[in-house]
């Protein structure tokens, strides 16, 4: 899988690349992961990325062209186009099965009072949110989606009976998971779970 995320932000995004899952998913090369400033795609001297709204709406809004050129420098035929937006629909562990069949994913984060409509009108697949509640930025979504969808690709995970039995699969969530030592602080574990 390839998820090329466009942000203001790109910093933010080494905490996934450097550590963890999705890190070792990297160095197995089961994962291309790479992150692009929409900052260097202004054609403005200045690399502004955000203007004021048509009609005195408070806040700014981020302009269309770094964006459209950002998506259309990582964009192929087979991307997925995904806006990360508290207007989208809700990421369920369903959604995130289905993604990781994808082959290429481009996440765009939102900054300001989010993005020209024409932008989302002309040029995103889908627009996927977290939850209901506003959040400053789409870097934080974003980053939840790539974790919770790269679970679901081959490869990602040592055990690949581990995503299936997670939390949300088949519409359960996890029952109780005990390890050693048998008995913490006077909290044993079910003697159920010790005779096999």
């Amino acid at each position: 899988m390839k998820i090329d995320v466009l942000t203001l932000f790109p910093e933010m995004f080494s905490m996934l690349s450097d550590y963890g899952v999705i890190g070792k998913a990297i160095d197995k090369q089961v994962l291309d992961f790479s992150v692009h400033n929409i900052r260097d795609y202004s054609l403005d001297k200045h690399k502004s990325v955000d203007d004021t709204v048509y009609g005195g709406a408070a806040g700014m809004l981020m302009k269309p062209q770094p964006i459209v050129s950002a998506i259309n420098d990582v964009k192929t035929k087979s991307s997925k186009v995904i806006y990360l937006s508290p207007q989208g629909s809700i990421l369920t562990q369903e959604k995130a099965i289905y993604l990781a069949k994808e082959e290429h994913l481009v996440l765009l984060c939102g900054h300001y009072e989010g993005i020209d409509s024409r932008v989302t009108n002309n040029y995103i697949d889908e627009e996927i949110s977290i939850g209901d509640y506003v959040l400053t930025g789409g870097e934080l979504p974003a980053m939840v989606l790539i974790d919770t969808v790269v679970r679901w690709v081959k490869g990602v995970l040592g055990n690949e009976e581990s995503a299936p039995s997670d939390s949300h699969c088949d519409g359960l969530l996890q029952y109780d998971e005990f390890t050693k030592p048998r008995n913490f602080e006077g909290y044993e574990v079910p003697e159920v779970l010790l005779n096999g």
